[in-house]
């Protein structure tokens, strides 16, 4: 049996949804995994998607903000959310379902970005973002985390140095700080978390799947950041024989998001 699974923030899915639609028309993933959805459960275009073959959804909707949404065309088995340092956001969604080999539980996550100044004291928001990346390693503590996961989603770190346009100049900057990047390595070794996309696509070669709003050719320019993951226990990774990031979904029109979709092929 081959399974493919998906991650993108989408930054508003109703805003986007006719670039979902042609998304999951061409590469036709086994299952979507949203961040960034921007509307309440009850908003959320689910007749649209369950028409065009993912009828199994589960959705974490916020108003306006965040939003964490998974979409399936195998039968979801089992759902959860979970929420972080109590501040009430929707940041995390969880499905299981039989992948053929095992059952498989998929965590959708959308980490704090963690505003502009890398200051804990300073930015609360920071804070936030740190508070939360060690809530996530305490929930990995646990036994039920040694097999058959695999998590993805927006993390809002790009960790290694070829996961930035410049490791020296961002180094201050939120998102390549050494303090994320240490927290979010702690977590993948705490459950020796393979990272699917760095499987297949090697260290020494810069890739990156967010690039700034603000640049008028982000192409030209490529100021890019590896935000966006795929990690799997380790014994889930073996199965795992293609990884791509499309990285041209950045120009897709008329409004693209500033994120663009990863997939990674299991079999």
């Amino acid at each position: 049996m081959a399974l493919s699974i998906a991650t993108w923030n989408i930054n508003s899915v109703r805003l986007r949804l006719p670039m979902v639609l042609e998304f999951l028309q061409k590469h036709q993933p086994d299952i979507l995994c949203l961040q960034e959805i921007k509307c309440q459960d009850e908003q959320f275009p689910a007749k649209a998607l369950a028409k065009a073959g993912y009828e199994y959804q589960a959705v974490n909707g916020q108003k306006s903000y965040h939003g964490v949404a998974t979409i399936s065309r195998l039968p979801i088995i089992d759902q959860d959310k979970r929420e972080f340092c109590q501040m009430g956001d929707a940041r995390h969604v969880s499905v299981k379902l039989d992948a053929g080999f095992a059952p498989l539980n998929i965590h959708n996550f959308y980490v704090p970005a963690g505003g502009d100044e890398p200051d804990p004291v300073a930015n609360p928001k920071f804070k936030h973002k740190l508070d939360f990346l060690d809530e996530m390693e305490q929930w990995f503590n646990g036994p039920e985390f040694d097999a058959g996961h695999i998590i993805v989603g927006d993390f809002n770190i790009a960790p290694h140095e070829n996961d930035v346009w410049s490791h020296k100049q961002l180094l201050k900057v939120v998102s390549h700080t050494p303090i994320e990047t240490e927290k979010l390595n702690a977590i993948q070794a705490k459950r020796e978390w393979a990272d699917l996309v760095r499987q297949h696509i090697p260290h020494d070669e810069r890739l990156y799947s967010w690039w700034s709003y603000r640049s008028k050719d982000w192409s030209a320019s490529d100021r890019g950041r590896r935000l966006d993951h795929i990690w799997a226990t380790k014994d889930v990774a073996p199965y795992a024989h293609k990884t791509e990031v499309l990285r041209d979904a950045r120009g897709w029109q008329p409004k693209p998001s500033d994120h663009v979709p990863i997939i990674t092929h299991l079999k």
